[in-house]
């Protein structure tokens, strides 16, 4: 009897955990296959792309063809002791203070005129103007009864005393927008066009990224945002004049061979002229002189950052190849 009531307990317990076990088994299997919750994702906020930041809005220069204020200036330095040149995060003086109007927290401009533009590459006669270098931006940290405490907030180059100072003007970049690919072979637009004149620390070989100033401004209607097409003529409008005109000089022999003779024209110079070659060389100066509509090269594209009265600061977005001061622009 004991035996058997000792067997029946055992079974029964058996039962029960094999019972419990199961029931564990399924709760578990649920969760494993019971679908996930995805956690509350914050919506995505989009900024709006520019094509021109930092040193290329702020420090590009521009070329002026009024005159501008020279009575303020950087007056001194905290550490003018130890050099002549300060950057960013350096505390200097300026000639400006509450006699002024001048607050804590405004925010100035320092530039540096450096001279009046030269260059062939503009019909003007008048001349553009003079090239203004913008070398950086400083904050008003104390204001004092004639002088102000300011610090060198972004340098574009070396601050040198002697710069003057000037109220910052905003400036809006052009938004980024997706554009059509490039064309080579685009038709004129028939708007204003011009001449890229000089670069940014005159840069002969210019190329994507680079700040580049033209002889088109505000009485030619250029506005901030505007693109234009960069190319140069083709045939006599080359910048550069090559001295080898033909590949092979055509002369009546020295080209057959030693030994079995035969012909003696180049089979690398120019043609015969004729039905027959029986004519004239054709010169690849007889070739172009066929071509009666224009044509040009275009090798880039760039955008408007900042207008003058007869001048503009542009900034190349694409090249296909370099470009070179004396390249002609036209607004697309």
């Amino acid at each position: 009897m004991n035996f058997q009531r000792s067997s029946k307990l055992a079974f029964a317990t058996f039962g029960l955990l094999t019972v419990l076990f199961a029931t564990a088994a399924s709760a578990q299997l649920k969760v494993l296959i019971a679908p996930k919750t995805t956690p509350p994702v914050a919506p995505e906020v989009r900024r709006e792309l520019t094509v021109a930041e930092r040193n290329n809005l702020y420090c590009a220069g521009y070329v002026q063809k009024s005159g501008m204020r020279t009575n303020r200036k950087i007056i001194g330095a905290v550490d003018e002791q130890d050099g002549h040149l300060f950057s960013q995060n350096n505390f200097m003086y300026i000639n400006m203070g509450a006699d002024k109007g001048v607050q804590v927290g405004t925010l100035l401009s320092v530039i540096r005129p450096r001279g009046q533009v030269k260059t062939r590459w503009t019909d003007k006669d008048d001349g553009l103007g003079f090239y203004v270098q913008e070398v950086g931006i400083v904050e008003v940290v104390r204001v004092k009864p004639t002088i102000s405490v300011v610090r060198v907030q972004t340098s574009c180059d070396n601050i040198l005393m002697g710069d003057l100072i000037q109220p910052m003007q905003p400036r809006i970049s052009p938004k980024y927008k997706q554009r059509p690919a490039m064309d080579l072979f685009a038709e004129p637009s028939g708007k204003a066009m011009g001449r890229l004149f000089m670069s940014r620390d005159g840069v002969d070989l210019i190329q994507r990224e680079h700040i580049v100033y033209i002889d088109l401004g505000a009485e030619d209607k250029v506005n901030v945002g505007d693109y234009l097409t960069i190319f140069r003529p083709l045939g006599k409008g080359n910048l550069f004049v090559n001295d080898t005109d033909e590949s092979v000089s055509s002369r009546a022999g020295g080209f057959q061979s030693d030994e079995y003779r035969g012909g003696r024209f180049s089979n690398q110079s120019q043609r015969e002229s004729g039905s027959f070659a029986r004519g004239k060389i054709m010169t690849t100066g007889d070739a172009k002189g066929f071509l009666r509509v224009p044509v040009r090269k275009i090798v880039g594209e760039m955008v408007i950052l900042n207008v003058k009265e007869r001048t503009a600061t542009a900034l190349i977005t694409r090249n296909a190849q370099e470009i070179h001061p004396g390249d002609w622009v036209e607004v697309q």
